[in-house]
């Protein structure tokens, strides 16, 4: 049994110049109570052990060689790299066979590694140099011999206990540097995107910093620089690039004018007739921008308030002489209008900003002023459901800016919708009541009991039992017995195709609705979850924090109901094979576990106190399976494996 070892340190005392630069001392435990007094060196690089003697021959020491003395240091530059603080405390617990304490982990203190049954010493000091070891008090000459190595078995030892470090503690060994992956790093799920939602002071504060920059750049006012930014769409590279090419083109097409010199400034001109009022009074106030054109101050305000209220136009405001396309900027702004109109023109401005970036949306729920930061380009909806979360907590697809449509692209998304517009109304009535004319495929309705048809676009006859030629029927056309006959047997097919089509496409979207339906009214129960819920708290004694499973209950009924129904506008349009199978069977087992849950949750008051475990496990259960249907299918989107049955 190799007992632990003690590693005195706290009391020793400052350095003294003209201590050697390496030396070792151990003291022997004797089985004796009265311990002579121990006899410390005034010298920092002493380090003193206290050994038990039962261990004295697995003691592990060192001959001092001083013509190696330069590989040691190489060695400790080495271990310093590798070891740190952190590494020093997750080190007390290896090697099974022997349990190592060091008493008071500092990173000054030294650490001792226990290898192969032996143990070796490493001393790292915030010193630069290495204290290596150059005699050993042992209790003979023969205990000595029997352990001594030389200084290459001490660096090999040291050697093989660092790379044991790892290997005692498992592939999760960091040496102390790494962070905690399950508390700093979290993975994405597939169908995720990166997203950040601004306020209207974030939107303006970026707006700012980019004039700035530019104005910087381009030694231009910024009330100059926002005007060209807004003319190049906020694109900045784009635009630095063509005003350092033809900088003179540029400001003219921005509708800056290559003048900036003078402070915008009404001015009262005698003999001035305003072109738009015709008021040529003495005293006649009057305003005119860099292009020369001067109009009276109330024409100018009535014409600018025109253009932000009524028109709702802030970023392109013109010059009001006709043919000038000087634009107005925010200094000659705010010198004639009041600071309600200017209020709105900043407003305008902002939405401008919004409008003309392309990773910026305005959040689409009712009286939001979020909006919401994605890099998701357009090119790269055909695999990315772009899914994010605004501030008040509305979920929608940033591609399309409609509510949350996973797992289904907004191309696919799109064509449904249009589908379900042009024909879910009617498609139940067209199932039962029409036929298609075999030559033209009009739809046509019976409006009589005759079994002649005519069809009123192309004129064709034919029979409505068997779709078949009138010309072959004869005089037996109120008896119809020619079912096998050719013509009438395409026009089965043809027709057999169009009712199949038609039953497919009923089937989805029947589930779709219904699920829609679903949805509306879970949405209604959400809202009198909390009356359900004070209810469930009077009756069971339950506190208000032991009842919130119920509302988490109601929005994983939301969520995995607006899944659902999406998932049957996907399946449309899928093509049959075994991903299409897969996906289905976890499309039923969500909504087999949605439907479970909505029995529970419109169970009693009373009662819900004693399915609370049981509405705790469903909900779950219920989320778990919807994210392993979402990422099954975004991966697979992402990766290019789906087919199917359309070209979008």
């Amino acid at each position: 049994m190799v007992l632990p070892f003690l590693l005195l340190h706290s009391s020793l005392p400052p350095v003294h110049p003209s201590c050697p630069p390496s030396s070792v001392t151990f003291i022997s435990r004797s089985p004796r109570t009265d311990y002579p007094p121990l006899h410390i060196p005034a010298c920092r690089d002493t380090i003193v052990f206290t050994t038990p003697p039962q261990t004295r021959k697995r003691k592990a020491a060192e001959a001092a060689i001083t013509d190696k003395h330069s590989a040691t240091k190489d060695f400790v530059a080495r271990s310093q790299a590798a070891t740190g603080p952190s590494s020093r405390k997750s080190a007390r617990k290896t090697k099974a066979a022997v349990d190592l304490e060091v008493a008071d982990p500092d990173p000054a203190t030294d650490l001792a590694s226990v290898v192969s049954g032996e143990f070796t010493i490493s001393a790292e000091k915030k010193g630069p140099d290495l204290v290596t070891p150059a005699s050993t008090t042992m209790e003979s000459d023969e205990d000595f011999m029997s352990v001594a190595s030389s200084a290459d078995d001490f660096l090999d030892t040291q050697a093989s206990d660092d790379e044991s470090l790892g290997e005692d503690f498992g592939d999760d060994f960091d040496g102390g540097f790494s962070k905690d992956k399950d508390i700093i790093s979290t993975s994405r799920k597939p169908y995720e995107v990166d997203f950040k939602v601004l306020s209207p002071d974030d939107i303006e504060r970026d707006q700012n910093r980019q004039i700035n920059e530019v104005s910087s750049i381009l030694s231009l006012p910024p009330e100059s620089s926002a005007i060209l930014l807004r003319y190049g769409r906020w694109n900045r590279e784009k635009l630095i690039e063509s005003y350092m090419d033809h900088p003179e083109e540029t400001l003219d097409e921005a509708g800056l004018g290559t003048n900036f010199e003078g402070t915008p400034k009404t001015e009262v001109l005698s003999g001035f007739m305003c072109d738009i009022c015709c008021e040529d009074g003495d005293g006649l106030e009057t305003y005119a921008m860099r292009c020369g054109h001067r109009f009276c101050v109330d024409c100018y305000r009535h014409y600018l308030a025109q253009k932000i209220r009524g028109e709702g136009e802030a970023a392109r405001i013109e010059c009001p002489r006709d043919g000038c396309h000087m634009i107005v900027d925010s200094k000659s702004l705010s010198l004639l209008v009041t600071a309600a109109l200017k209020d709105r023109y900043n407003t305008l401005l902002t939405r401008t900003y919004v409008d003309d970036k392309e990773n910026l949306k305005w959040c689409p729920a009712p009286n939001c002023e979020y909006a919401v930061d994605c890099p998701i380009k357009q090119r790269d909806l055909r695999r990315i459901v772009p899914t994010v979360q605004c501030n008040c907590k509305h979920h929608f697809c940033f591609g399309c800016t409609l509510n949350d449509h996973q797992p289904a692209p907004c191309q696919l998304v799109k064509m449904w919708l249009q589908k379900c517009e042009d024909d879910s109304e009617t498609a139940n009535w067209i199932s039962a009541n029409t036929k298609e004319c075999p030559r033209c495929h009009s739809t046509i309705e019976k409006n009589g009991g005759c079994n002649h048809m005519t069809c009123r676009k192309c004129k064709h006859e034919f029979c409505w039992m068997c779709m078949g030629l009138w010309s072959e029927h004869g005089t037996s056309w109120y008896n119809c017995n020619r079912y096998e006959e050719k013509s009438g047997s395409e026009a089965r097919t043809a027709q057999a195709k169009s009712r199949a089509s038609l039953e497919r496409y009923l089937h989805y979207y029947n589930r779709y609705a219904n699920h829609e339906q679903s949805a509306k009214l879970d949405k209604d129960l959400y809202l009198k979850t909390e009356k359900k819920m004070t209810s469930l708290q009077s009756q069971s004694g339950l506190s208000w924090i032991e009842v919130q499973f119920l509302d988490t209950a109601s929005q994983a009924l939301q969520q995995c109901r607006q899944t659902l129904k999406w998932t049957y506008a996907f399946a449309y349009y899928l093509a049959r094979n075994n991903l299409t199978e897969i996906f289905e069977d976890n499309q039923k087992d969500l909504e087999l576990a949605v439907e479970n849950l909505s029995e529970m949750f419109e169970k009693p008051v009373p009662e819900l106190a004693n399915l609370k475990v049981d509405i705790l496990d469903k909900t779950a259960y219920c989320n778990k399976r919807r994210v392993i249907l979402l990422c099954d299918t975004a991966e697979n989107l992402k990766n290019g494996v789906w087919s199917f049955n359309v070209d979008w």
